[in-house]
């Protein structure tokens, strides 16, 4: 019964106000993410002097609620898109109304193609300029995450994408891709964490030199 309230009060929500419905479940789920990560790198923390100094970072999940935030339209603009641009069912011909494979195939692979690289790119750039990080730095981040994760997320997402695609309504697109991005979410979190890492060791060398 709860679930199926929660789902009214969204669908509600989503038909008064959709882009604003679409950012905070986008920013909130992203966050989740987040957290996930921080309490699994803590996990993974062997030393217990590590663990001992462990502070949940509180900054860091707002950086991943804001990128979620501002993603979340972007991404119900682009449903919209694929939607119209990229129907999958078919009008005419021997079967009208069926679920064109050939159709869903290409709505993927535009997806993939398109808004993958890009969104991509957005978050390695929003979360060094957030975390106020110069350009050089930043050049850096793009040189040593992009292709890694680009090819990781074609290993993940299509099959994802494909689901959501084909079986979900329009208005839950966006919050079933932000579900399954939970996991993507820790994924980024962890991967961008130990680049942090990096470039503040690197940074610490450069001042002890100088």
């Amino acid at each position: 019964m709860a679930n199926v309230a929660l789902a009214r009060v969204y669908q509600q929500s989503f038909e008064s106000h959709p882009y604003t419905t679409l950012a905070f479940t986008n920013g909130a789920l992203n966050a989740l993410g987040d957290v996930v990560a921080q309490f699994t790198q803590r996990v993974e923390d062997r030393p217990e002097e590590h663990r001992r100094q462990w502070n949940y970072d509180v900054p860091r999940t707002l950086r991943f609620f804001a990128f979620g935030f501002g993603m979340g339209p972007l991404i119900g603009r682009w449903n919209f898109f694929l939607e119209r641009h990229f129907p999958l069912r078919s009008v005419g011909g021997s079967n009208p109304g069926k679920v064109s494979l050939r159709a869903l195939a290409r709505r993927v692979g535009a997806d993939q193609l398109f808004m993958a690289p890009i969104g991509l790119a957005l978050f390695i750039g929003s979360m060094g300029a957030m975390e106020g990080r110069d350009p050089k730095h930043i050049g850096e981040r793009y040189k040593d995450l992009y292709k890694p994760a680009l090819i990781a997320n074609w290993q993940v997402w299509p099959l994802a994408q494909l689901i959501n695609f084909r079986y979900m309504p329009l208005p839950y697109r966006v919050p079933f891709q932000s579900t399954c991005g939970v996991f993507w979410t820790l994924y980024l979190s962890l991967l961008n964490a130990k680049e942090d890492e990096i470039q503040d060791r690197k940074e610490a060398m450069e001042r002890m030199v100088k």
